[in-house]
């Protein structure tokens, strides 16, 4: 396991960074993080008027991308009373672009060895507190069997340290591992239908190696856009250190080939409004090269790691309260993009701040190598990158979820179907993704109640189903006719039938 030599891997961390894949997106030399420019607009648009901001959230509605102007203005709103009407149309416009369903997924972590040494992560190199592991293909599969047979996943994110160890051909081959898994269920089979990637910056020609055996999005967190934070939180040396490979990662992903990526930023390492700055000239600059932006936007909080002494000394924690708003201002920003809550949250703050736009969350989720399959009580820190806040099982989010009005979907339709990359991305832009996913979530829906759920939820699933169908008999009567024959044959015991 830990066979390779200091040399081998000194070796492997001088061939990781091509200049040439990212310097030609660059201008001028310069990428498209103005540091400078992003103060002078945030300090531009301070004590905004209300008939400015409540023109910014007009254009918002209209599904349309804000400019950065457009955005300080709102980050600076100091108003209580705004501040509602902007968490009321950030309802809204999710609503608008994603109904009221809620994507859910759990993480996988693969390994965690690193050869990085970001001072803020468990996972750091000099960390002696934390005990590595990397997963057999063979400790995949039975992590598997249990989130897709006895859980009932359908999405995974995995997750894996930068190290040879778990380089392009290891997770190439756990993908094909996790697509692999069938497990007999009380009416049909528990599977894995999509595997996103957390995973370090690769090349083009790594990525289209993903590309071929079926990634699904690729997830890269710049985790802080200021320069000089970010230099000095990943010591000179390491890969990370180099910003701008980080930086247009995502780039290089639509370059191979890949159909959806996600950014993020790790809230607490900088100013949270200089962040959401940063996210939306990344979405925005993606749309100017690709046309495609992110298909999700992450945003989560530092949160408590073993051995770790920044997070507690950390300067930039975010309140609840500027989460809320953090969270508001990406989902009118981007109001296309996908935006993912997790567990790091306790479950009162993903409570609150659901309604403000999110689109997917995880749930009964482990995050220490092997610990879905070892049955893990509680967390074991030296074990995992952080602490989480919300360990409750799937069963019991779906059920609060229903009980609050939202469908949990499983849907990876559109993913099979070719809605992907630029063709979703219209869509979702036009509102019209909504209804395809309604349909298919309402399916997926069926599907886990009758295979997974507990008895409580299934009744509190099913009073939320017959809401749902007449709602998709009122709006779309011309879809209902052949709806009812898929959710009647689901019902009956057939698995995977999807619009």
């Amino acid at each position: 396991m830990t066979s390779i030599t200091t040399i081998s891997a000194r070796k492997w961390i001088r061939s990781r960074i091509k200049e040439e894949e990212y310097k030609r997106y660059m201008k001028k030399e310069r990428d498209f993080i103005n540091d400078e420019l992003i103060w002078e607009k945030l300090k531009s648009k301070r004590n905004p008027s209300p008939q400015e901001v409540r023109a910014i959230l007009d254009k918002s509605l209209s599904l349309e991308t804000l400019d950065p102007d457009e955005t300080a203005t709102l980050l600076n709103v100091k108003d209580k009373s705004l501040w509602e009407e902007i968490f009321a149309v950030a309802g809204e416009v999710k609503k608008k672009v994603y109904d009221n369903r809620i994507v859910t997924f759990a993480p996988l972590y693969c390994s965690n060895f690193c050869v990085n040494n970001c001072v803020y992560c468990a996972f750091r190199r000099d960390n002696r507190a934390e005990k590595r592991r990397r997963l057999s293909l063979e400790e995949v599969r039975r992590e598997v069997e249990v989130l897709a047979g006895k859980i009932g996943h359908k999405r995974l994110i995995v997750v894996y340290g930068e190290h040879p160890l778990s380089d392009v051909n290891y997770i190439a081959d756990t993908i094909k591992t996790i697509y692999s898994v069938k497990v007999k269920t009380k009416r049909g089979h528990g599977e894995i239908r999509r595997v996103n990637v957390n995973a370090a910056p690769m090349s083009i020609e790594e990525l289209k190696m993903l590309k071929e055996i079926g990634i699904g999005t690729y997830q890269v967190f710049q985790e802080t856009y200021h320069h000089d934070t970010y230099k000095k939180l990943h010591p000179e040396g390491t890969i990370k250190s180099n910003y701008q490979w980080r930086l247009y990662s995502l780039h290089r992903a639509l370059e191979a080939g890949v159909d959806d990526v996600a950014i993020g930023a790790l809230f607490g390492l900088y100013d949270w409004r200089f962040e959401v700055m940063g996210l939306l000239y990344h979405a925005r600059d993606l749309e100017e090269h690709f046309g495609i932006g992110p298909h999700t936007i992450s945003f989560p909080r530092l949160q408590p790691a073993v051995n770790t002494p920044f997070v507690q000394k950390a300067k930039y924690k975010v309140s609840d309260e500027d989460f809320k708003k953090l969270i508001a201002v990406i989902r009118l920003s981007v109001p296309y993009s996908g935006m993912i809550l997790t567990a790091r949250e306790p479950a009162h703050i993903r409570r609150e701040v659901i309604p403000l736009g999110v689109t997917q969350t995880d749930a009964s989720t482990k995050i220490g190598i092997g610990a879905y399959d070892q049955r893990d009580e509680g967390q074991k820190a030296e074990k995992q990158q952080f602490l989480l806040g919300d360990t409750r099982s799937l069963d019991e989010v779906i059920r609060e979820l229903a009980e609050n009005g939202y469908i949990t979907s499983f849907c990876t339709a559109g993913y099979r179907c070719g809605r992907t990359g630029r063709c979703i991305m219209n869509l979702l832009k036009q509102g019209k993704e909504r209804w395809f996913c309604k349909v298919n979530a309402v399916l997926t829906f069926r599907e886990w109640l009758d295979d997974f759920a507990s008895e409580k939820t299934r009744r509190v699933g099913e009073q939320l189903i017959e809401k749902e169908i007449e709602e998709i008999k009122q709006q779309k009567p011309s879809f209902y006719p052949k709806f009812m024959q898929y959710y009647e044959r689901i019902k009956n015991g057939e698995r995977d039938l999807y619009f």
